[in-house]
């Protein structure tokens, strides 16, 4: 049985869609599709719901195959610098859920699928998630069906966004990469569209998706595992 390959991209916004277009025209000739992190707010003062062309390119990728995957609510660091929804209470994740998924309803981008800024959560927002109705939760070394109780044991790779960019690290990732498509294994691949514009960390990426296709992965997105393989969330 072939392993799995999930690529996803994070911080794309009207600066970085560019990278992220091309990236993903790249992606479109490989026949990988994409999980795409969508957070309602970033820094610097963006908001989704002001950037029409950032919302019509995720809608026409998400209508093409891509996943959206709620990505945060703002990003904001909260206790002890940690990221946003690394150390919260159940309470206060639930809000900050309910917050996110209202932006993504109306911009016609809502997800049941979450995955918190870099990768973290705390016991406290796992326990908010189904409450706000979410039914998949991926994590930094696992992917979560919050309706069935299953886990997929599977660590991100990733560059940028709470990973590191430098070239040692990028070589490390395809290294990596090759690893675990060898062993016919989930491979999760992220990146920021920031560091997409970066041609050491695009190849890297492109590198890393190659060895997965060469080993046989199958293209996937997040997505229930009740649900079919290779049909988006």
């Amino acid at each position: 049985m072939s392993g799995e390959l999930i690529v996803s991209i994070s911080g794309i916004r009207t600066e970085t869609l560019s990278a992220a277009t091309d990236f993903a025209d790249a992606m479109d000739g490989r026949g990988v599709r994409l999980s795409l992190l969508v957070a309602p707010r970033l820094p610097d003062k963006y908001r989704l719901v002001r950037d029409e062309h950032t919302q019509d390119w995720l809608r026409a990728r998400r209508d093409g195959g891509d996943a959206i995957v709620l990505h945060g609510y703002d990003q904001a660091a909260t206790k002890r610098r940690r990221a946003e929804f690394a150390a919260l209470p159940a309470h206060e994740a639930r809000l900050r859920l309910i917050a996110a998924d209202r932006v993504l309803e109306e911009t016609g981008l809502r997800t049941r699928i979450f995955a918190a800024p870099q990768w973290s959560a705390s016991d406290g927002a796992m326990a908010a998630l189904p409450g706000a109705g979410f039914r998949v939760a991926a994590g930094l070394s696992a992917i979560h069906d919050l309706d069935r109780g299953d886990s997929v044991r599977a660590r991100v790779l990733g560059i940028g966004e709470g990973f590191r960019a430098e070239p040692w690290w990028c070589r490390a990732l395809v290294m990596g990469a090759g690893r675990i498509a060898r062993k016919e294994g989930t491979l999760r691949l992220a990146i920021s569209a920031k560091q997409l514009g970066r041609s050491g960390p695009r190849q890297a990426l492109l590198d890393a998706v190659d060895l997965g296709l060469y080993h046989g992965a199958n293209s996937e997105v997040y997505r229930s595992m009740s649900e079919p393989q290779s049909r988006a969330a």
